[in-house]
Order: C-alpha cells, then sequence, then structure tokens
C-alpha cells in the first residue's frame, strides 16, 4: 500500500512530488524518497520516518528537475531504513524506480542477478527491478521494462525513470493501484487519486498487465504484447477528502472492501500451483508439541478461530490467551511449545509483554504482524506477515481476515509437515483458499443492502446478542466487538449452547440476537438455541452457509453466505457482521472512524 507520484513537464518537479507524497500518507508508510533528473544524472534523497524529514532536507535546494519520481514506503522486504526506502537505482545509477506491490520470486532474480555481475544493497524485493531494467536496457526504455515484468512473479505498480530518456516516465501494474493524470504539456502518475486533484482530474486506469509511455506531451497505453490500447478518460469529481477514501464515506467501509485483495495478498506465493503444498518461508516446526496463541481484541478473535482450525487439522494442543493475562501468570510453557504472538500493528504493549515473557521461558516466538520492522516483527523468531496494508479506521477489519489467512495457512502448514492429513484434502482447503477472494467479493454488495435494512429498523436498540457454536461462536465474539467499539450499542456474544445457563434472562420481546449458522454438523443444535430465543419473543438475525435452510423456519432475517469449505467459512461470515456494525453505526450519528476512547494502536497497558 505504498505511495507513488511520478511528474514531467514544465513546473519544477520536486515541490509536486512532495505534495503528491503528501496527500499519500493517509496511506501510511514508514520511509520516504525521490529521484530527479538533475544535471544531467539521477538524483536520489530518502529519509526514514516521517515525509516532513525528506522535506526538510529538500528545502534548502534550488533543484531545476522538470521530471521526477516519488514514493512513500510501507516495509514488506527488509526494515524500515534510509537504504531500504525508495527509489531504489541500478548499478550504474542511470535506472531509478519506485514500486508498490510484492515480487514473490525476488530471490530467484536477485541471485540470477548477482552472478550477472550486479550488486545490491538492500534487502528489498523492489531493488531487482532496476537491475533488470539496466540488464535488458538496448536504447528503448518501454522495450527494457517489458522484458524487466515477465520475469517478475507477484504484484507491482512501478513507475522507471532513466537518464537516457529524460523526457519519459514508463509505468506498469500487475494486481496493485496505478493512475495517470493528464494535464497541459505536463502528465502525472501516481498510486491513488489524492496526490493529483492539484493539477488535474482528468485520467487514464490502466488495467492489469499494461504500460504507461508518459511524456510531457502524450500518454500511450500498452498491452503485455506491447499493442497500442485506446483508454477512456476517467474524470475524478472527488473532493480531497472523499478521494483518500477511494469514494467511499469512510475508512472502516473502504477497508471492508479492500478484503478481497488484502485476502490475495496473503496468500501470494504461498500456495503452491498445484494445491499439493503451503510455503511458509522456511518456518520449522519440528519438534513442536504444544502451541500458545496470545493476543489482544481483534487478533485475540483471530487466535481463537486459529485453536479451533490447528487443532482440527493438524492434531495439536492449542491454548489461547489474552496477552493481558498470559504476562501475569506465570503460564506453564513445557519444552517442545511454540508461542504465536498476534498483532496487526507489532506494538501492542501487552502482546509484546507476552513475547517477551515467552522468550524468558526459552520459547520459539513466531510473530503474525501487519507491520514490518515493528517491535513484535524484531523480536520474535520468525514472522508470519499478513500483507493487509496500512489500515486507518480504528476499527480493525482487513487486519482481522488476513490473520484468519495466516491461521489457516498455518495450520495445512503443519498438518502437511507432519503427515496428519491426506494429500486430497491439503488439495481441497488449498483450491477453496484460492476462492476466498473472489466469494468475499460476491458477499461484500448483497451484504451492504442487507444491513443498511436491518440498521433502517434496529439502529435504535440499546442491546444486541451474538450467537454461535463452534467456529461461529469465535466468529460471533468478533461481530459483537465491532458493533459495541463503533456503534455504542451493547453487545455481547454467547456461546449459543451456554443461553440457559444464564443468558436466557436478558432476552426479551423484540431483542435482536444475531445467529451464524455455517457448520451443518451443528444445525439441528443451534436451530434449538435460536428457537429458545424466539419463544421469548427475540428478533433473529440469522447469517448462515448455502444449503442450511432450515434455518428460515426460525428467523425473521437470513443472509446466505457462498459455498465454501465449513472450515473456512469464518472469513466469509466476518465480512456481513462488520457491515452490519458499519451501518448500524452510521444510523446511529456515530464517528464511524474514531470511534470514543479508543486508538488504533494500544501501547499502554
Amino acid at each position: 500500500m505504498c505511495g507513488i507520484v511520478g511528474y514531467l513537464g514544465f513546473q519544477q518537479a520536486v515541490p509536486v512530488l512532495l505534495y503528491g507524497l503528501q496527500k499519500l500518507t493517509y496511506r501510511g508508510y514508514d520511509s520516504a524518497g525521490i529521484a530527479v533528473l538533475e544535471n544531467g544524472g539521477i538524483l536520489v534523497k530518502k529519509q526514514a520516518g516521517k515525509l516532513t524529514v525528506l522535506a526538510e532536507e529538500l528545502k534548502d535546494n534550488s533543484f531545476q528537475a522538470r521530471v521526477g519520481i516519488g514514493h512513500t514506503r510501507w516495509a514488506t522486504h527488509g526494515r524500515p531504513s534510509i537504504i531500504n526506502a525508495h527509489p531504489h537505482t541500478d548499478c550504474s545509477g542511470c535506472f531509478a524506480v519506485v514500486h508498490n506491490g510484492i515480487i514473490e520470486n525476488y530471490l530467484e532474480l536477485k541471485g540470477w542477478l548477482i552472478a550477472q555481475g550486479h550488486t545490491f544493497s538492500s534487502e528489498t524485493d523492489t531493488e531487482v527491478l532496476p537491475h533488470l531494467v539496466e540488464h535488458y536496457y538496448r536504447g528503448r526504455l518501454e522495450l527494457a521494462v517489458h522484458q524487466a515484468i515477465a520475469r517478475v512473479e507477484g504484484s507491482y505498480a512501478m513507475v522507471v525513470l532513466t537518464v537516457h530518456e529524460p523526457g519519459c516516465l514508463v509505468a506498469a501494474r500487475q494486481d496493485s493501484p496505478l493512475i495517470v493524470g493528464l494535464g497541459e504539456n505536463e502528465n502525472f502518475v501516481a498510486s491513488d487519486v489524492p496526490a493529483l486533484l492539484k493539477y488535474t482530474r482528468q485520467t487514464y486506469i490502466p488495467s492489469d498487465g499494461e504500460m504507461a509511455i508518459i511524456t510531457p506531451e502524450k500518454v500511450g497505453i500498452k498491452d503485455h504484447q506491447l499493442k497500442s490500447v485506446q483508454k477512456p478518460i476517467f474524470e475524478v469529481k472527488w473532493e480531497e477528502a472523499q478521494a483518500e477514501k477511494g469514494g467511499f464515506a469512510h475508512f472502516m467501509l473502504k477497508e471492508i472492501y479492500e478484503q478481497p485483495q488484502a485476502i490475495q495478498e496473503t496468500l501470494r506465493g504461498r500456495l503452491a500451483q498445484d494445491n499439493t503444498e503451503v510455503t511458509l518461508g522456511g518456518l520449522s516446526l519440528a519438534g513442536v508439541k504444544k502451541i500458545f496463541i496470545t493476543a489482544c481484541g481483534t487478533a485475540y478473535h483471530a487466535g481463537l478461530v486459529g485453536k479451533y482450525v490447528i487443532e482440527k487439522l493438524a492434531r495439536l494442543p492449542v491454548e489461547v490467551e489474552l496477552a493481558s493475562e498470559f504476562r501475569y501468570r506465570q503460564p506453564l510453557i513445557a519444552p517442545k511449545t511454540l508461542v504465536l504472538v498476534i498483532s496487526q500493528s507489532g506494538e501492542t504493549a501487552d502482546t509484546l509483554g507476552a513475547l517477551r515473557e515467552a522468550k524468558k521461558m526459552g520459547a520459539p516466538v513466531v510473530a503474525v504482524t501487519n507491520v514490518v520492522g515493528s517491535s513484535v516483527d524484531r523480536e520474535a523468531d520468525f514472522n508470519l506477515y499478513t500483507w493487509a496494508g496500512p489500515e486507518i479506521a480504528v476499527a480493525s477489519t482487513k487486519a482481522y481476515t488476513t490473520q484468519l489467512i495466516t491461521m489457516y495457512l498455518l495450520a495445512l502448514y503443519i498438518a502437511d509437515k507432519q503427515k496428519i492429513l491426506p494429500a486430497e484434502e491439503i488439495q481441497t482447503l488449498i483450491k477453496e483458499l484460492k476462492n476466498l477472494s473472489q466469494k468475499a467479493a460476491e458477499v461484500l454488495p448483497r451484504a451492504a443492502i442487507f444491513n443498511q435494512e436491518l440498521a433502517d429498523r434496529y439502529a435504535q436498540k440499546e442491546n444486541i446478542f451474538f450467537i454461535g457454536r463452534g467456529l461461529d461462536y469465535a466468529v460471533a465474539m468478533e461481530g459483537s466487538l465491532k458493533l459495541k467499539e463503533i456503534s455504542y450499542i451493547h453487545a455481547e456474544a454467547y456461546a449459543a449452547g451456554e443461553l440457559k445457563h444464564g443468558t436466557l434472562a436478558l432476552i426479551t420481546d423484540g431483542v435482536p440476537v444475531v445467529a451464524l449458522v455455517t457448520q451443518r454438523a451443528l444445525l439441528e443444535k443451534t436451530i434449538s438455541n435460536i428457537k429458545e430465543v424466539k419463544a421469548r419473543e427475540a428478533t433473529v438475525i440469522t447469517f448462515a452457509a448455502t444449503g442450511l435452510k432450515e434455518v428460515e423456519d426460525v428467523s425473521d432475517h437470513v443472509f446466505y453466505l457462498p459455498q465454501t469449505h465449513p472450515l473456512l467459512s469464518s472469513v466469509l461470515a466476518v465480512i456481513p457482521l462488520q457491515l452490519l456494525a458499519y451501518y448500524m453505526a452510521v444510523a446511529r450519528g456515530c464517528d464511524v472512524d474514531q470511534p470514543r476512547n479508543l486508538a488504533k494502536s494500544v501501547t499502554v497497558e
């Protein structure tokens, strides 16, 4: 989710680049840099930390450059540092590249390039790109870029600058956002609309596999066969505040809709093409007999799903503990126990404390985090990154779904390594994992309509209960948390079988009860529990797997999820619950992105 900006035209490039980068800082970043053509060469300036540090370095320089590229980096390969910041250059210093995405085969490409005599200075995957372009350059930049990206596996939005063709930028994209801004005797490229709105509202939006060849006078779009493509001009009508949110009313809604892409990114490079295995970058689990999972809040709920699927698929015992409890109760960590910590930010104080406590007791620690270079990332023995990209809204959505995906990957990885599951079952689950992104995209528009109608009816209720069994109970806990934290409705989640042990006393006429029913094996028992609340005049809202028609007889409202493997249902089931919370909060006039009393990253106990 890095920010990319490129400019060439009649204006001084540096102010245009800095303005564009500043407008993209909402995407999250850990470093920033620019490369401009100055005095016949490429001048690169970059800094770790805030964009203001880079701006301060540049303010006293009288640059004359009329062409340049800029970047705000969200670390994926290599920790946040000046060396790892973009732009990156080749050996000769004649080519510079900025890049958003993940180059899956960068180690293979890097090894090949080193054998060809290239030298590298950073830890990043991106640095292979300028070296590839240098290797293939024979006088036409677009051909060199075309040949370079033909070698690349993964996702990218990239812009290339060279001293050999000072009046040209070449941009390309695959699975990462990129737009081209059209001006008069000047043109622009960026990863998102806000960077351009000061200068133009006329844009081209290249499709996956296409390149843009940009000069001050014109923009040409070419496909993967280098054939010219006629693109319609898209006129941006959003205001700046809207543009940062991609046209969505709130960051939370934007991030909910980004989940299909986030699922793809988390799976990218980790599933074999023939569906036979999961690859987790050399993670060693030899001899592990037990796993502790520790986390806080939403990440804790992801851990509950992790417990269920690891025990089910890998047959390893798993304990899940709130990090704030784990660190103080002197847990019994026996030899061959692995501790798994989950934290979106990698800076959650209690989770970091639990990690340190586990290491004191000699346990190996694996971290699931979204932020490369965070404290959890640095201190863990091994890291599984979720690749969700930055989350701006306080209420976590896409980070949670990518944490779930990581739990499934880990469970399958262990099951395969320990020869627990038959090969056919592993293949079936991997195939279904690959389909989850598309099925998540199918859920979104239907769930939005369904939940807007529910919000119109029930937003003024002050109590809502969530029930489910097994995996559905874990997801119910996350749905309840989302609702209470942004709508301020009192919400509680219960294991459906526990209703008769006290909770039924709270069920009265008209109280909404949200029931999750995705597991056919638990259908009859859950329907029995739904009947218990219906007998107390509750209003039942059911989210069910396709085919479980029996729920219609005991529900007031039913939403059916796309068919998937029952173990993977948690990913699809949580999306409508997120939208339920969102539309309830909007109907109540709440500050969706910044709910009261809460912070995005809890860095104190």
